[in-house]
């Protein structure tokens, strides 16, 4: 399994500029109407623009010319008018576009978040969190501008160079050609541009990556920090990162910003040039000065959407690798999925079968090696031996976080692969060694295991692990708001509302994965009383390093070097004299 750490860059997967702008446009297909109103909109918000200098002549090279007062005075009003209605326009459509350009995000985001609660645990095994948090936030609300200036920019914008360029030739073809000579030049200097600008903005987001998830990581950390004085390295670690961001940034806006030097030297060359022609023809009578006065409307018409369209362009090189790294998430295929012929697990007793099963994280790290075994519905097994022995893998792989690599596992003799996996893993209660807590009330938490679990068996889920009794002692009883992962509460209290949380859900099998590592003797006893009352008739699963927790177990698996190398109940590993043995002493020596 490949590890992404905090300093090391992302690898950028790119997939092209157009197929990535086409996928993304997409998503304004779903407000066509929306959009073909801004569209009509922007129709006559463009042919007010065209209009404007032929206006500007008319009133030179008629009104003034024959000095029709009365005339001007009409055409100024029909010109402020117009224009007004112009200015409406313009506000009404940067409204709708706003609109859809928000909901877009929207919809992205939510498609984002939702499939990426489908990943695997390897996706996330593999990457910081903060790298993750930076693709939902950060590059999903860098497609903003983008959407929005695909419709208002691209289309008016085309559109109003082709009409200009029209315009001027039906007009003048030698004005117009004099006005458009340094056209070349521009698309020339645009493509050189674009060939590194586009790579750099990759690096750029992967800095970004790089730094969110430091800030992630050292923030959630925050009491080890300070608990060990390492402010300072941390300061000089985060400044580290800071550099490399700001230097990335620096990088690829100095080479987005030749764009507009690049665009406003031709614009420049393209008046020159019109204004000598012009100047040439006048002389000769060829040209009015009404038309020369247009014409340089005209191109001032023609060169700015094509700065608009080169700050569209710049844009796109700039926001797209953001589109390109959501995506590319989107794209990530669960390593977990039902196959197309799965079926409903349905009510089930607990029996559990292991056969030939082997799996590896990766293909230098092999964790379990043909194991077999069988488990009775309503037993309870306890999973002992040394750390990274296998004995989480062996319960992820029961509730199908992970697939194997060779053999089955059964559940009442149903292959795992051939059942969906929500009808798996809601028949089961599975309680790991992080207590995590969320944002909420005490009684919101408890839910979490049974979303549809009424108050009362809330509460008797709280009684039946001893939680209720500090629950109601606390300010607002089950009402009370938890803070960010449920500080203010001691450990054990944390974790005597995780166990609350997953025996609400009354599963069928249950998994407690050092589930009362962190609660004192005291505490674990009144567990250990409730837990007897609850587990009756449920197979269960109990990893646990104290060894004083297992054992009324009914039979104890001492897992290592990727195998079941003992099995028993607490009284018969004793008497072996083998691993389990070995383990109980050293660790009851001094008591």
């Amino acid at each position: 399994m490949s590890v992404n750490a905090i300093r090391d860059d992302e690898k950028s997967v790119s997939t092209g500029k157009l197929k990535t702008l086409l996928r993304l446009f997409k998503y304004l297909l779903t407000y066509r109407k929306e959009i073909i109103l801004v569209l009509i909109i922007m129709a006559g918000t463009v042919s007010i623009s065209l209009i404007n200098p032929l206006i500007v002549e008319y009133a030179i090279d008629v009104n003034i010319a024959n000095h029709d007062i009365n005339g001007l005075v009409r055409l100024g009003i029909f010109a402020i008018i117009l224009n007004l209605i112009f200015i409406f326009l313009v506000k009404l459509r940067m409204y709708i576009m706003a609109k859809i350009s928000n909901n877009v995000l929207l919809t992205v985001r939510q498609e984002l978040y939702t499939h990426i609660q489908k990943l695997s645990f390897s996706f996330f095994d593999s990457r910081p969190t903060g790298k993750i948090l930076a693709r939902i936030i950060g590059d999903v609300n860098s497609l903003k501008d983008v959407l929005s200036n695909s419709v208002t920019t691209l289309i008016p914008d085309f559109i109003t160079i082709l009409a200009v360029v029209a315009i001027m030739v039906i007009k003048d073809y030698k004005l117009a050609f004099a006005a458009m000579i340094s056209l070349p030049i521009m698309i020339i200097g645009m493509w050189l541009i674009q060939i590194y600008s586009h790579v750099r903005w990759q690096i750029y987001r992967k800095k970004n990556s790089n730094l969110n998830a430091f800030i992630h990581e050292d923030l959630s950390g925050m009491r080890v920090v300070q608990s060990f004085t390492a402010e300072g390295e941390t300061a000089a670690a985060f400044d580290e990162l800071l550099m490399e961001h700001r230097g990335a940034f620096v990088k690829a806006v100095v080479l987005n910003d030749a764009f507009g030097p690049v665009i406003d030297f031709c614009w420049g060359l393209g008046m020159v040039s019109l204004y000598y022609a012009g100047v040439k023809l006048t002389g000769s009578n060829a040209v009015q000065v009404g038309t020369l006065i247009a014409f340089g409307t005209y191109i001032s018409m023609f060169w700015r959407p094509i700065m608009n369209l080169s700050n569209f362009y710049n844009q796109m090189v700039t926001n797209i690798s953001g589109a390109e790294r959501i995506f590319e998430i989107m794209d990530t295929k669960p390593e977990i999925t039902d196959r197309d012929t799965v079926k409903e697990l349905p009510d089930i007793k607990g029996n559990i079968r292991f056969e030939h099963v082997s799996f590896a994280y990766d293909k230098d790290t092999q964790v379990l090696k043909d194991v077999s075994f069988q488990v009775k519905a309503g037993e309870t097994i306890a999973l002992v031996g040394p750390t990274g022995a296998g004995k989480t893998t062996v319960v992820n792989l029961i509730s199908r976080f992970y697939d194997i690599q060779e053999g089955n596992i059964y559940i009442d003799n149903y292959n795992v692969k051939d059942v969906s996996i929500e009808s798996l893993r809601k028949q089961m209660g599975i309680m790991t060694q992080d207590n995590f807590l969320f944002s909420g009330t005490i009684k919101d938490n408890i839910r979490y295991g049974k979303l549809d679990a009424t108050d009362e068996e809330i509460i008797a889920a709280a009684k039946a692990v001893n939680a209720h009794e500090f629950i109601i002692k606390s300010e607002k009883g089950y009402d009370t708001e938890l803070k960010e992962r449920g500080a203010g509460l001691s450990v054990g209290q944390r974790q005597l509302l995780a166990f609350a949380r997953t025996m609400v859900s009354m599963p069928k099998i249950l998994i407690l994965d050092e589930a009362t590592s962190s609660i004192d003797t005291h505490t674990e006893l009144l567990v250990q009383q409730g837990i007897e009352n609850l587990l009756k008739g449920r197979t269960s699963f109990v990893i646990a390093h104290r060894l004083s927790t297992i054992q009324k177990a009914d039979r104890i698996f001492v897992i290592d070097e990727g195998g079941i190398k003992e099995q028993g109940n607490a009284k018969e590993l004793l008497a072996k004299k083998g691993m389990y043995y070995n383990l109980y002493m050293a660790q009851f020596k001094n008591v």
